[in-house]
């Protein structure tokens, strides 16, 4: 464990280094001005205008503004603003009573609930590092997460719990590298029960024990420098080498407020929580959304029945999902709909949502806007500025425009489509094919514990997104694939996008998945998984699919086979098309 505590704090340690040795900031003193600022005279930088900034100054700012003001609502549980603030300091100085200090991560792995959210400000406020940890996971990936991460404590939904214990009891036999496996502490849906679903270990806690040793009165821990680390995000499709994406208070601060922006969220919004917590921050709007005093609706299951209940009953204005939730929306049974009170705005990231689905979603009454990001890039990094002279174009190529990436928010100091050997940028012709690169403040701190990789991904002053997309004559992006999934047919490069596009106007597709099959004669051709709605599995042949996409493709761009099916997922409802590309590769050469 000392060996893995070094190493950490060695870690963060270069992240901040630099920083500081140019940005130093004493308690009550002042900074000599830069060099730059000589001829300046009568400037100077101290604590009066010089503090590093943090989204934790969000819930500050909201227990004032909006004190008395709904907070948090979970089934019949409500908070205030003001009593949120409370309960955040006491987690905080509870988390200092049990040998929380700076610098030290604390793991969360949970559904959506009031006590994680509550937690993204109460462990900053502990001068601590926020690790979310996937909902979705097993046993052994919590215990290679939490090994990975260091954390020192984790808290834990009760219905995980079998899991999380599975997880603590593999680190325990595991090996000499963790010799205290991290304090376990219970999160339950009614934090007035007097005992816990499940007997816990003795030395363990409740929510609620935390919340009875802390004090109101806390001061909290602000950072030393605003590039210190708030969070740790682990990538999707994690495994046995995970990639641990450091985000920084600045960051942090500044992703949550250009993704309001993005959202059009205006003043006390009601925010219904359908994008997981532990996904990039919840695009960062965990923090976002204080900063705006909404009023936060959590729900523990995601579902249409769920979502349509909830926007009705609390008028909700504003949400999220990936588009396996848009997909589920789209496709739900009329029992499960209720009209919705207004226009709710919905933000949805991920693949790029097929034209007619955000075309659905628009009728059934959401204003779709479509962001692009990454988890590198805090979540949301792009999303499709609308222009008022678009409103005339015809329907098709109006959801088309609105299905790309669009341009960089205000986090951004820049995105590109540029050569990944010349960092040229490619013509905006909306032909040419690049890489997608980011570069700005809402770019990660790096990898943590891997250099290298750290290195490889900032190569050339920009961060390589490994999407490939071209730029069109207003200078917006659109992402064609990526790197790995592009295919090459007959030397012309096939889009998988593209064509799972248009497979999604098949009336009988539900999901599609397009990957590369060998081929004899053209190297690779496309071939389709596809997964069928109720009620077409006996009536829609894979000649049918093929048919459809040639008079809508040219026929190189058309699929060659269909497999019909389940599609594999990811933990956050991403297709595991390298699954797919290894059942293809296994079904051998079409020609």
């Amino acid at each position: 464990m000392r060996q893995y505590s070094f190493l950490i704090k060695r870690s963060w340690s270069r992240f901040t280094c630099a920083f500081n040795q140019n940005f130093r900031f004493f308690s009550g003193g002042f900074d000599p001005p830069p060099e730059s600022w000589k001829s300046m005279e009568g400037l100077m930088r101290c604590r009066a205008n010089h503090v590093p900034l943090t989204p934790v100054s969000f819930l500050e700012r909201s227990s004032k503004a909006y004190r008395d003001n709904t907070s948090l609502v979970h089934g019949s549980l409500k908070y205030t603003w003001g009593q949120t603030h409370q309960r955040c300091l006491k987690i905080a100085s509870a988390l200092t009573h049990l040998g929380i200090s700076r610098g030290d991560v604390v793991a969360t792995f949970s559904h959506n609930l009031p006590e994680i959210y509550e937690l993204h400000f109460a462990v900053p406020m502990a001068g601590a590092v926020l690790c979310t940890l996937n909902a979705r996971h097993d046993s052994a990936m919590v215990s290679t997460l939490l090994r990975h991460s260091e954390a020192k404590l984790i808290f834990v939904d009760h219905q995980l719990l079998e899991i999380a214990l599975g997880a603590l009891d593999l680190l325990s036999q595991s090996s000499t590298d963790i010799t205290t496996p991290p304090i376990l502490v219970l999160l339950t849906d009614n934090p007035e029960a007097s005992s816990p679903p499940t007997s816990l270990p003795s030395n363990e806690y409740e929510y609620k024990d935390l919340l009875s040793i802390g004090t109101d009165k806390f001061e909290t821990r602000p950072p030393d420098s605003e590039w210190d680390p708030i969070s740790i995000n682990y990538t999707s499709g994690t495994t046995s080498c995970p990639k641990a994406v450091v985000y920084s208070h600045r960051g942090a601060y500044l992703n949550s407020l250009a993704t309001v922006l993005l959202h059009g969220m205006g003043q006390m919004p009601v925010y219904l929580w359908t994008v997981p917590m532990f996904h990039c921050n919840g695009w960062c709007l965990t923090w976002g959304s204080a900063a705006q005093g909404a009023t936060n609706i959590c729900i523990r299951k995601v579902s249409p029945k769920a979502i349509f209940d909830n926007i009705s009953l609390h008028k909700v204005t504003h949400m999220g999902g990936a588009p396996t939730v848009v997909n589920s929306i789209v496709n739900s049974p009329a029992t499960d709909r209720k009209p919705l009170p207004h226009k709710v705005e919905f933000l949805t990231g991920g693949s790029p949502p097929p034209p007619q689905v955000l075309a659905k979603m628009e009728e059934m009454g959401f204003r779709m806007n479509h962001v692009y990001g990454l988890t590198e890039t805090y979540g949301p990094g792009t999303n499709c500025v609308w222009k008022p002279e678009w409103d005339s174009l015809p329907l098709e190529e109006w959801y088309k425009i609105k299905s790309r990436q669009g341009v960089h928010h205000l986090g951004l100091d820049d995105v590109d489509v540029k050569d990944p050997m010349t960092l040229e940028s490619v013509p905006p012709d909306g032909k040419t094919i690049g890489e997608i690169m980011y570069r700005g403040n809402t770019v990660m701190s790096g990898y943590l514990k891997d250099l290298k990789a750290t290195q490889e991904a900032f190569k050339g002053g920009w961060f390589r997104s490994g999407d490939l997309g071209v730029k069109h004559q207003d200078n917006y992006i659109q992402i064609k694939d990526r790197k790995k999934d592009i295919i090459i047919s007959g030397g012309e490069n096939i889009s998988t996008i593209e064509v799972e596009t248009v497979l999604y106007g098949h009336e009988a597709v539900l999901e599609a998945a397009v990957v590369a099959r060998p081929d004899d004669h053209w190297g690779e051709t496309p071939c389709a998984f596809v997964t069928l709605k109720e009620g077409f599995h006996h009536h829609v042949s894979g000649e049918d699919i093929i048919r459809f996409c040639r008079d809508r493709l040219p026929h190189y761009m058309a699929p060659k086979s269909v497999v019909f099916g389940e599609l594999p997922k990811t933990s956050t409802g991403k297709i595991q098309k390298f699954i797919l590309r290894k059942r293809a590769k296994a079904m051998g050469s079409l020609s």
